[in-house]
């Protein structure tokens, strides 16, 4: 049996990563080679209706600038394979007219969408999903509460000086959160919140903390919502999670103690389940339901059944 603490391991893959696009952060403070870029013939641009992706024959429908209306939010990806890339967040009436033209063509939320997709191109979505969900959400500085502009090809925005604003920059946020499976020798730590589908177990998660360390917000997040007390802790992997921009950070925690206290307002149950159990999960035929393969939980379980 692996011993995750004193050896290293190859963790299983993660969803939404490995896109191909060099995001270019050199073109991003250059509105001249921003504008130059949205001439470029390969220049593509990536719609989302209400934050979720187009999609068209199992692959993202990317639209040129002749289909994109000037008043659309839009933000620079980078370039991919040297044409540039774009998102852009599409009024309902231009998704319809899409749509209507291309019966093949339709929305769909980001996390089927990243089920189906190819992993780079899922990365893609994570990308452009969080940065326009963003922008969205901060129109308004939070120093003063005057507009904001977008600015840097959309990864930040400004605070309007010309309309009363204090001139702070903004830049987009990512929440760091942590996921872990404990671990007591053949057996590890799963659970489930009220609002799952029945028998459906994850991985236990939780945002960190201001003021606190990776393995100081797995400590506490286990003893918190499970009651466990863990010692060592170790990094697996990590993943972009879109929903609306978390990076979540898997690991695993070695457990010190093994009867479980639950916080009920987190948990509506958890269990120890062995190795065995959780191998048939994977494989499609065991006792509760697991999170796809897109998500970082199912990562954690692979790389412990696997190892």
């Amino acid at each position: 049996m692996a011993d995750f603490f004193t050896r290293s391991f190859t963790p299983a893959a993660t969803g939404f990563c490995g896109s191909r696009i060099d995001r270019a952060d050199h073109m991003r403070r250059d509105p001249q080679a921003v504008a130059a870029a949205r001439m470029h013939p390969g220049a593509r641009w990536l719609p989302f209706d209400t934050l979720r992706p187009l999609l068209a024959d199992g692959a993202l429908l990317w639209i040129d600038r002749a289909q994109i209306p000037a008043d659309a939010l839009e933000v620079f990806l980078g370039l991919e394979d040297g044409a540039p890339r774009f998102a852009i967040a599409l009024p309902a009436r231009v998704t319809e007219s899409l749509t209507s033209g291309n019966p093949a063509a339709e929305a769909q939320d980001a996390r089927g969408a990243a089920m189906t997709l190819p992993a780079d191109q899922a990365a893609i979505v994570a990308h452009g999903r969080s940065l326009i969900d963003w922008h969205q959400r901060h129109g308004f500085c939070a120093n003063c509460g005057a507009p904001t502009n977008i600015a840097k090809a959309g990864y930040a925005r400004a605070c309007a000086r010309d309309r009363g604003g204090c001139g702070a920059e903004h830049f987009p946020r990512t929440d760091p959160v942590v996921i872990m499976l404990a671990i007591d020798g053949d057996k590890c730590l799963l659970g489930r919140q009220p609002s799952f589908p029945a028998r459906f177990m994850s991985a236990l998660a939780g945002f960190v903390e201001p003021g606190e360390s990776i393995e100081e917000a797995v400590r506490r997040e286990l003893h918190e919502e499970a009651g466990i007390r863990t010692a060592r802790v170790t990094y697996v992997a990590s993943q972009p999670w879109p929903f609306p921009s978390s990076l979540m950070i898997g690991a695993f925690a070695e457990a010190v103690t093994t009867d479980i206290r639950l916080d009920e307002d987190e948990l509506e149950e958890a269990r120890w389940f062995t190795r065995a159990e959780v191998e048939a999960v994977l494989s499609g035929d065991g006792p509760f339901l697991t999170p796809p393969p897109m998500a970082i939980a199912w990562t954690l379980m692979k790389t412990w059944v696997d190892a």
